[in-house]
């Protein structure tokens, strides 16, 4: 209670009234202040409503054909027809390597199987087919199943040989590195002799 005393004790009036009377300002100020400084800006009367402004969309030439972009361009940049030839070459020469892989293994056309199974080829004729081109890729993966192991092989033996020599370094480094140490503590003692 004491504290509130004292504190309204240190409270001087013309700061209480100051404060009271800025605040009364700032309040009138607002409040009293011309109404059209919060309206919208007033608009230019120099330009009759109805007239013709500049439209820079139409300066476009619209005599080139639609090439499906925005504003009569094309969507695509003018630099990546390079690489949309590229792709479609590239497309290109997959499908035809894709055509002749079909062709060396032995098929004819889709249309050959289809038909084959309507015609009623006979079960075993057709396992038989299948059996070979199965075979065909069991060989060709035992192939890359013994190279693979054989490149396995080669890579495990040099990459002991590189350990080897490694550790071989490693063992020359630390001998060389206590025969240092042993004496640069010699010398240390002898200097400590000396003084």
């Amino acid at each position: 209670m004491n504290r509130v005393i004292t504190w309204l004790k240190n409270l001087r009036p013309l700061k209480v009234l100051t404060v009271f009377l800025a605040g009364t300002f700032l309040v009138l100020a607002q409040a009293c202040n011309r109404p059209g400084v919060a309206a919208q800006p007033p608009q230019p009367s120099t330009q009759p409503p109805n007239a013709v402004r500049y439209d820079p969309t139409k300066s476009y030439d619209i005599s080139t054909p639609y090439e499906g972009g925005m504003n009569n361009f094309s969507d695509v940049d003018p630099r990546a027809k390079a690489a949309e030839k590229a792709a479609k070459a590239r497309a290109e020469d997959l499908s035809e390597k894709a055509q002749r892989n079909v062709e060396q293994k032995g098929i004819d056309s889709t249309e050959q199987y289809v038909r084959n199974y309507r015609e009623g080829t006979p079960f075993g004729e057709r396992v038989k087919n299948l059996g070979e081109d199965v075979g065909g890729s069991a060989e060709e993966v035992r192939e890359g199943v013994t190279q693979g192991t054989q490149r396995g092989i080669e890579n495990l033996q040099e990459n002991t040989q590189s350990a080897v020599k490694g550790l071989t370094k490693s063992l020359q480094r630390a001998t060389e590195d206590t025969k240092t140490n042993v004496e640069r503590t010699a010398e240390d003692a002898a200097d400590a002799v000396k003084n």
